[in-house]
């Protein structure tokens, strides 16, 4: 009996049957911690790298808080020399152009998820094998770091307004800088998560933050103020770091007893004074919740 082959039956100038394909595998790594600190340190980086290479971002977001402190300050001097008891109006808003300077600088960078999401990178890093929190928490670390590189400029300028440059008072500025930067670039992110297009977050920006810096006493003290700014002044969240700023500052300074219950008088809960260690544990409570907050819509974000 002859045995047939293949070829035999294969019809002449037929081509011959395709070799199967080979399947290739792709394999998804698993999420470890490792993997998600990775992801967030790279995005912190990304947000770093990007704030190096625009330099002219480094330049406009100190412009406006330069102008407050220099022109507004030295513009106003003449007329509240008397309401100061002989203190320097820059030396007094100067906690309050430390807060707005951060304030601008980390909105900045929550602005980036929307230019992201119009890009399309956004969605690249969506589809990435890590937990959307990685990459929520390396957007809001890496805002507190630009924000904070700004802030620092600003902690530079204290001796033009007459503030000493006394070790423990940088140090606790600037950690109090940090602090608000987290929390307002976690408010920037919930905010941004939202919203589609750039012209839209800027307006919504606007809208927020220029009235969030004129009620938190930046410009004014928080005492003897009439009822309804009271109520804004303590609902505001930056209140809670102009306060415990000025408190700083004002500690350093060689002033009259009379000027500091005039510039200095704390904030007040129903008559009772708030101590520094508490305003600054509502700006870290608020910026973990409103991070929490913009993990949640963030992850259920398409």
């Amino acid at each position: 009996m002859s045995t047939t082959t293949t070829a035999e039956h294969t019809a002449p100038g037929a081509a011959p049957a395709p070799a199967p394909r080979e399947i290739v595998r792709v394999s998804v790594p698993k999420r470890t911690l490792t993997s998600e600190l990775r992801a967030i340190r790279i995005v912190w980086r990304r947000e770093l790298i990007r704030f190096r290479a625009d330099r002219m971002r480094m330049v406009t977001t100190l412009v406006q808080p330069l102008l407050f402190l220099f022109v507004l300050g030295s513009g106003l001097q003449r007329l509240s020399s008397a309401g100061t008891h002989g203190v320097s109006l820059k030396t007094f808003i100067y906690p309050g152009i430390l807060c707005i300077a951060v304030m601008f600088t980390a909105m900045f960078s929550a602005a980036s998820i929307v230019w992201d999401r119009e890009f399309g990178f956004l969605r690249e890093m969506m589809v990435a094998p890590v937990r959307r929190s990685s990459i929520v928490i390396g957007k809001c670390l890496g805002g507190a770091t630009v924000a904070g590189i700004q802030g620092v400029i600003v902690i530079c300028l204290a001796g033009l307004v007459h503030v000493p440059y006394d070790p423990v008072l940088i140090l606790g500025v600037f950690g109090l800088q940090l602090l608000l930067a987290f929390a307002i670039t976690a408010f920037g992110v919930m905010v941004a998560v939202r919203i589609k297009q750039m012209q839209s977050f800027m307006g919504v920006m606007q809208m927020v933050v220029m009235p969030m810096f004129f009620t938190s006493g930046a410009l004014f003290p928080a005492s003897g103020l009439p009822g309804w700014l009271t109520v804004l002044n303590r609902l505001d969240p930056l209140t809670y770091a102009v306060d415990p700023m000025r408190r700083l500052v004002f500690s350093h300074l060689t002033i009259s007893p009379a000027a500091r219950r005039a510039l200095d008088p704390g904030i007040t809960w129903w008559g009772w004074h708030v101590p520094a260690l508490l305003e600054a544990g509502v700006i870290v409570a608020l910026g973990l919740v409103m991070l929490a907050v913009a993990i949640w819509e963030f992850s259920r974000t398409e």
